[in-house]
């Protein structure tokens, strides 16, 4: 009884080993499996978190032109521009980023901001192509794929699933790639561009609130008060709540970056659709002598994309000893600001 006992004991203890053998083996390799996916993750977030390069308007038009087996017509270039820069957040290195819920995608910060500053331009660009540019009059009728595209684009964007934020989107740029289609095809007179320095001053308009917004939080990233000029000019201006006369204003350091690097992708889409503009609108903007305007502005907005050696973007005061890159940032926005303004001005003279 005591050896029947005893092997049982002995049979107990070998059983417990091996299965804690098999066990620790199987943790061991869910701890290898876990380091490896985290170092595919770093690097991939790495390669993930460079922005798209600047792409040249004239061979993105006549690659989308041969495509399509049409000749460029008025508008051709600004749309066909736009499908790209809608295509390049879909489409670049790592895919759309600002919905992943998952590594690397979710760790990364500066790309999905500069996503949504590109994604800012394609909706105010795709709704003035819907009510301007597209229209010849104010009860003239909407263009039946352009009233399609632009709602896609204005989908939230951090939707992973059901629908997908990148699947709306890639419906809104199958309906501009359908009018592109038709703006090209001369029997298709319904599809109209119309290059008119009033639609063009719309358009500009959207663009400088943008602007001033984005220079304004660029601005407040080391903080000053302001005196309230919120209904200066009008001396029977009323507002809903009153604010104060004098009050500090300044951005949160945790968005610092944020903000940043949402001028960022915000500059580089109106770059090139600036770009688009100054082609099918050269003859408007020769006769009213705007052509070196629009080229400024576009040089103003070039200045935003160059390379930041940093690893971090610094916050350093004004004439503090560190850098500040959200006041370089805001010295170009402001500057392509102001030029816009000047353009709209020589724009509204006959």
């Amino acid at each position: 009884m005591a050896q029947d006992g005893g092997n049982r004991w002995q049979t107990m203890k070998e059983n417990f080993r091996d299965r804690w053998s098999e066990s620790g083996l199987i943790g061991t390799g869910l701890v290898v499996i876990l380091l490896v996916y985290l170092l595919v993750s770093l690097v991939m977030g790495f390669l993930w978190s460079s922005e798209p390069a600047e792409f040249s308007i004239r061979d993105n038009a006549a690659a989308q032109a041969e495509s399509l087996g049409v000749k460029p017509v008025t508008g051709f270039t600004t749309t066909a521009t736009l499908i790209k820069v809608a295509d390049t957040l879909m489409n670049k290195p790592g895919g759309y980023l600002s919905n992943d819920v998952f590594p690397p995608g979710v760790w990364l910060d500066d790309i999905p901001n500069w996503e949504f500053g590109v994604l800012v331009q394609v909706r105010d660009f795709s709704r003035a192509l819907r009510k301007d540019f597209s229209r010849s009059q104010s009860q003239s009728t909407e263009d039946k794929d352009l009233a399609i595209a632009e709602p896609q684009f204005h989908f939230d964007s951090n939707s992973w699933a059901i629908p997908s934020s990148e699947s709306e989107y890639r419906r809104g740029v199958e309906a501009l790639q359908r009018y592109l289609k038709r703006l090209a095809d001369p029997t298709q007179t319904d599809a109209q561009f119309y290059a008119r320095s009033d639609n063009l001053q719309q358009w500009l308009m959207d663009v400088e609130t943008r602007l001033g917004s984005l220079s304004q939080r660029l601005s407040a990233s080391v903080g000053k008060r302001r005196l309230n000029t919120d209904l200066a000019g009008d001396s029977s201006a009323r507002q809903s709540t009153p604010n104060d006369a004098d009050k500090e204003v300044k951005t949160p350091w945790n968005q610092v970056d944020d903000v940043f690097y949402e001028a960022r992708g915000s500059a580089w889409a109106l770059a090139h659709l600036l770009r688009a503009i100054e082609i099918d609108f050269h003859d408007v903007l020769e006769k009213k002598a705007a052509l070196v305007s629009l080229r400024q502005i576009i040089r103003e907005l070039d200045g935003t994309q160059e390379a930041v050696w940093s690893p971090v973007i610094l916050n350093g005061s004004g004439f503090g000893l560190f850098a500040n890159h959200s006041l370089v940032m805001a010295s170009y926005i402001s500057r392509a600001n102001a030029a816009i303004s000047d353009l709209r001005i020589l724009l509204s003279q006959g």
